[in-house]
């Protein structure tokens, strides 16, 4: 049986790895899709794709599956191979704290399965900032350095794209025609990386208790939210019952109307040495009173 090709999509917190994937999955390449997804939350898919879901398992409507990769990875990497009809290609969406190559370096223990190329994406408008941070610039270098491909986010067209010390192929991540046909449709040729330094150690803070939100009172303490919180994701109810998402990276806040369904909570994550999981709980339960 021909080995099943695995592509690892890279990029630190809130780099847009999501959304290129919801892209990927509804692009015209004819391939069939498997993604496995973070344990920091399930992926988002675009509620045109959605067939079916339970607990595990996302069905999509062009064959395509997505499915939380959980604490083992090589236990989902042998649910991949074990799925009948296998499919053609298969997608990490790995932890943007997480070491890339560690992950792709994975493909090469398992015989039925080949290295499938490092996508990294990079935050076109937050990656100069986050390069300085002495903690977290080192990170994204790395990421930046394991990358065959890099895909530039949240830049318009008509910028300049990032000039980056790195010899991988460098194009928008709205680009998704060139980024299927240089890794969904041809072999990548270059080996799989090795994995790098040891990562500062961040911290993840979750929360099920979502429902009777002020949505202006939220917006208002997502801008003065707690020091360190650099990422908050997730889904919250307001006090008419309606459904709300929310995307938090850096200075970006998003609170919008939730388009398909999943069940509400938030998750959060920063740098341990600068986020007190405390200061965390007693904000949300200040912001929950009011």
């Amino acid at each position: 049986m021909t080995p099943l090709p695995m592509t690892v999509i890279s990029g630190y917190l809130g780099a847009g790895k999501t959304t290129l994937i919801n892209r990927l999955l509804a692009a015209d390449h004819g391939l069939k899709l498997m993604v496995l997804v973070n344990d920091f939350g399930a992926i988002n898919i675009d509620a045109r794709l959605l067939a079916s879901r339970d607990e595990d398992t996302i069905a999509l409507t062009n064959g395509c599956v997505c499915c939380t990769m959980g604490a083992d990875l090589f236990m989902a990497l042998g649910d991949a191979l074990d799925r009948r009809p296998r499919p053609d290609h298969l997608i990490v969406e790995a932890s943007g704290v997480s070491d890339p190559a560690r992950i792709a370096n994975a493909a090469l223990a398992e015989p039925e399965m080949r290295y499938g190329g490092i996508v990294t994406v990079v935050d076109g408008l937050a990656f100069d900032g986050l390069q300085a941070d002495p903690l977290i610039g080192p990170q994204l270098v790395d990421q930046v350095a394991k990358a065959d491909v890099i895909a530039v986010s949240k830049i318009p067209e008509e910028a300049a794209l990032p000039r980056l010390a790195t010899d991988a192929a460098t194009l928008r991540s709205n680009d998704v025609d060139t980024l299927a046909r240089l890794l969904l449709l041809q072999p990548v040729a270059t080996a799989t990386p090795a994995s790098g330094a040891p990562h500062p150690t961040h911290t993840a803070w979750s929360c099920s208790d979502v429902t009777g939100v002020d949505v202006a009172t939220l917006r208002a303490a997502l801008a003065a939210r707690p020091a360190g919180l650099f990422r908050l994701k997730g889904r919250v109810i307001d006090r008419s019952g309606a459904a709300w998402d929310v995307q938090v990276v850096g200075q970006q806040i998003e609170v919008t109307p939730a388009q398909a369904d999943c069940a509400p909570a938030l998750v959060g994550i920063g740098l341990s040495d600068r986020l007190s999981l405390t200061d965390v709980d007693a904000w949300w339960a200040s912001l929950s009173a009011g």
